[in-house]
């Protein structure tokens, strides 16, 4: 087994994860199987607990696992099936450490970090590798692990120690070090800085781990004199330094490494260079270069609770980018906070009220994300009444779907008080309420979570159409909630269809509005399993509906047409996400109405952007810039 480590310094939010994917992509193309590993030092034993403003979205695997985002990343590059083992956290090796003490393992030895967490740790990562997660036999040639945070944090300092006993086990040929840096540009002269670099690499050299191959996050393309400076203070050939510098998707990333023989600097230090071959990307550079070039747009408002952080819904977006792409269409999120819709914020702030309105009504289609807790649910209710009663397109996923039964049996069951027991535990008309196997005293993995089966009940629905007319679906779950299967007879005979249901017959997953032209929420999250090139049925269905292409796509059984429009046009930038409507202000107070934050970025990262009015900003990336 061959083992690539990808560490960050400087600051966070660099791109680890998708440098991580877009090096496993590039491995790929080259005939190599690759599997991914995610350290994340917190003590959390899983994302599941944690906060979307904390720690962005908790992805969901096929295990139930609840991990970090960047496996999302992993699955979505690679397009493989990660475990929950493939998340190493602090918490869980601590807690196999603790676990074996208890059991006498140690056999009465004193239990220290080093040997034995940095053992465990060992262990796990040389354990996990040989799973294989590309569907094939055997394992992977290459593990690509990242190792979250920056050089330096306390929380790390086990996994270095580890990291550096691994490297020198392993030994020379089947290890290699990329380390992710900032080069940052300083306004005032206009000039790279490699001081902050050259700082990072000498405490990650004193930590025992000495890298193979800088990969410099900047603003633009590194200068050769910049590159050579590098390479002597951080003992780095210069040939071995590529920049990862701002392009207008991520998709980009592989191309990069790629174009800067990022490939063969790995394959050299991995001793394959007589295994691999050229990587092949050509599908990979079309899609790049589709995106790059849609002109068409198809706005999808995105009415959630956490708009004010692109990571809480980074799967959705991923998801409507790739159904998008599909579809030809340069996508436009319109963020439309929940409570905004609501009364008391027309009584409060109309100005917010009137914006969040126009946005949702200026929308081609309407999205309702999952989530907890009450705040803006009345909010949500509206955007779904509005919706079915306007004939818009709209999603609802997990609570969302909730939602959409919960304004359907109130405005068309006249159900006034129908709702949700999370919400309203003294309802007399509950038409969502708590799971029976479900825990209302610990929160952590206590769901129902991870891949589960969906029988279609109704053959000649949409949904089914675009599963391709399969008789069953394998989903992502992750909710305590479900619709109430007592009320499901009333509110079908009032024209609302379950068509998708479990084994069981009692748990409702996919509900359609069957004189709608396309009214569907889904109690599962379909964005999971979304891949590039491989766009979700769902958010297909959505994008095509909303630019007028749903009969076509379901006459496909899910499949686009290739009479589609190819929405190319040169001198286009690609999908765009606008906040909420409102107009921000540059670092000099001026203001900025086409300063957008666009689908797909990585968040906390801020980087000069010129505009093409050519003013400078600062703008806070959370968009496809990498």
């Amino acid at each position: 087994m061959k083992y690539v480590l990808v560490t960050g310094g400087v600051v966070s939010g660099l791109g680890k994860g998708v440098t991580a994917s877009s090096i496993g992509v590039l491995l790929k193309a080259c005939g190599l199987r690759v599997t991914s590993i995610k350290i994340d030092p917190y003590l959390n034993t899983d994302a599941g607990t944690m906060s979307p403003f904390e720690h962005g979205e908790v992805f969901v695997l096929d295990d139930g696992g609840e991990v970090d985002l960047d496996l999302g990343n992993y699955e979505r590059f690679l397009d493989t099936t990660l475990t929950r083992d493939n998340n190493i956290t602090t918490g869980k090796i601590f807690r196999s450490v603790i676990d074996k003490e208890r059991k006498g393992d140690y056999l009465g030895k004193t239990v220290q970090v080093v040997p034995h967490i940095t053992d465990a740790i060992q262990e796990w990562i040389e354990r996990v590798a040989m799973v294989p997660v590309d569907g094939k036999e055997g394992p992977a040639d290459v593990c690509v692990i990242e190792l979250g945070g920056t050089i330096g944090d306390i929380e790390s300092m086990p996994f270095i120690e580890g990291l550096g006993q691994f490297s020198y086990r392993v030994g020379p040929g089947n290890f290699c070090l990329v380390h992710v840096s900032l080069v940052p540009v300083l306004n005032v002269v206009g000039e790279q800085k490699t001081k902050p670099t050259q700082h990072s690499v000498r405490g990650l050299r004193g930590l025992g781990l000495t890298p193979n191959i800088l990969a410099c996050r900047s603003t633009k393309v590194l200068d050769e004199n910049v590159k050579a400076k590098l390479a002597q203070f951080c003992h780095v050939p210069a040939e071995n330094i590529v920049t990862l510098y701002d392009v207008p998707n991520i998709w980009h990333v592989p191309l990069l490494l790629r174009d800067q023989k990022a490939h063969e600097a790995i394959l050299k230090e991995l001793n394959l260079h007589g295994v691999a071959r050229e990587p092949d990307l050509k599908e990979w550079t079309a899609r790049t270069i589709l995106c790059d070039k849609l002109h068409d747009t198809v706005r999808i408002a995105m009415v959630g609770k956490y708009t004010g952080l692109s990571d809480a819904y980074l799967s959705v977006l991923k998801a409507l980018l790739h159904a998008s792409v599909a579809c030809h269409q340069k996508l436009v999120v319109d963020w439309v906070a929940a409570g905004d819709l609501e009364d008391a914020t027309a009584a409060e702030a109309p100005e917010v009220h009137k914006a969040a309105w126009d946005l949702l009504k200026g929308a081609d289609g309407v999205l309702v994300p999952g989530g907890f807790g009450d705040r803006g649910v009345r909010g949500k209710i509206l955007a779904a009444k509005y919706a079915r009663e306007n004939k818009v397109p709209f999603l609802g996923i997990c609570l969302g779907m909730q939602i959409a039964v919960i304004e359907f049996a109130q405005s068309v069951l006249n159900l006034h008080d129908a709702n949700s027991t999370e919400f309203d535990p003294e309802t007399k008309n509950p038409c969502v309420i708590f799971m029976p196997e479900g825990s209302k005293t610990h929160m952590g993995g206590t769901m129902r979570l991870g891949s589960r089966r969906t029988y279609f009940k109704v053959a000649d629905c949409k949904s089914a159409k675009l599963y391709g007319n399969v008789n069953y679906v394998d989903e992502r779950h992750r909710h305590r909630y479900e619709v109430n299967p007592d009320m499901v007879s009333q509110l079908e005979n009032a024209g609302l269809s379950f068509v998708g249901r479990d084994e069981t017959d009692r748990r409702m997953e996919i509900v359609e509005l069957t004189s709608h032209p396309y009214f569907v929420g889904v109690q599962f999250h379909p964005e999971f399993k979304s891949r590039p090139g491989k766009p979700s049925a769902t958010f297909l269905g959505l994008i095509a509906a909303a630019c007028g292409n749903l009969t076509s796509v379901l006459q496909g059984n899910g499949h686009v047409s290739k009479s589609v429009s190819n929405g190319i046009s040169n001198g286009h930038s690609p999908a765009k996400v606008h906040q909420n409507g409102h107009v921000y202000k540059s670092s000099n107070g001026s203001s900025v109405n086409g300063l957008v934050a666009v689908v797909g970025m990585l968040p906390s990262v801020l980087s000069v952007q010129l505009l093409s009015m050519g003013r400078m900003v600062l703008a806070l990336s959370q968009g496809l810039l990498f």
